[in-house]
């Protein structure tokens, strides 16, 4: 089912479909579906196993609903892209509690007709709003991140956690205007899902460290967003070597001094102690725990074996 046939302005709308993952997301998902009716085409909604009443609202709001059993993002996601029933040219990446907001619905609207064949990804720039402020600094904005591509040039990189979008056969543009990452969740689902979050990266650490799998290299090999790129770089060269606990307290310093995120009043102070100190070292003691529960095994698939008893994940 189609969400719209005309923009804002009135041009005919840019033939583009949405993919949305969601699993109890009835505080954000109405709203998400209602700012891409100026734009979307198509939207698939990939549900794993709400029990509120997201997937009612989806479908009340004329989004195709499709379920699947989640084993994490990445896997997810390429599953909506393997099996939904996209028509449109393009295809939107978009999380159920961010927001594209008027004038890039706009800029989209526009811009997506002209392109020609070899443009095949556009870069767009998100801004955080957390506990009702938008944190401006401390490295989180201008973050551009690759999520829009043309239909099948894309795929979203085999990780755990920090997954990328990645495409190939042709170039990347940026386009600008207002696209919100706005949780109305309070700290305890902030907390909550980091420690999760935490959890799985450290997975992706320990993959890579100990050479259990093959390492998906699209970002270091250009398909994603520059800036992804210098960070995954950054963070895979200078950051993981660091001693314990260096790493988090480094970052939480150059971004809340160097990187002026004091400049984001009591609300900034929160997000980057949290996000950028709290969450890091979880990641590291996480790391520090798992790699002492494996450390008795040494064939590859022992050792996964044991990380997916520890952590209850579906590690393959």
């Amino acid at each position: 089912m189609t969400l719209a046939s005309s923009s804002p302005t009135g041009s005919l709308v840019s033939s583009l479909a949405v993919v949305i993952l969601t699993h109890d997301e009835e505080q954000h998902i109405g709203r998400a579906l209602d700012a891409l009716a100026a734009v979307a085409r198509e939207v698939f909604v990939i549900d794993s196993g709400s029990t509120d009443n997201t997937i009612a609202i989806a479908e009340a709001k004329g989004a195709q609903v499709l379920r699947h059993p989640f084993v994490n993002y990445a896997q997810q996601f390429q599953w909506a892209l393997d099996t939904a029933p996209i028509t449109s040219d393009w295809i939107l990446r978009l999380d159920a509690d961010e927001i594209i907001e008027p004038d890039l619905a706009n800029a989209l609207n526009e811009t997506l007709p002209k392109l020609g064949a070899e443009i095949v990804g556009i870069n767009l720039n998100r801004k955080h709003i957390f506990l009702g402020r938008w944190v401006r600094h401390g490295g989180r904005y201008p973050l551009y991140l690759l999520r829009v591509w043309r239909r099948g040039h894309g795929r979203i990189e085999s990780r755990w956690m920090d997954e990328h979008m990645i495409v190939s056969g042709g170039r990347v543009i940026n386009v600008e205007g207002g696209f919100a990452d706005h949780n109305n969740n309070d700290l305890s689902f902030f907390t909550v899902k980091h420690n999760k979050y935490a959890t799985r990266e450290a997975i992706d650490r320990l993959i890579a460290e100990l050479d259990l799998s093959p390492t998906d290299q699209g970002v270091a090999a250009g398909g994603s967003s520059e800036q992804a790129k210098s960070k995954r770089s950054w963070k895979e060269s200078i950051y993981n070597r660091l001693p314990f606990g260096v790493g988090p307290l480094a970052y939480f310093l150059w971004r809340y001094f160097g990187q002026l995120g004091f400049l984001d009043g009591k609300e900034g102070l929160i997000y980057h102690l949290l996000q950028g100190f709290w969450y890091r070292f979880l990641v590291e003691a996480r790391v520090l725990e798992l790699r002492k529960g494996v450390a008795p095994f040494k064939k590859a698939d022992d050792i996964k074996a044991e990380l997916a008893r520890l952590t209850g994940l579906a590690i393959k």
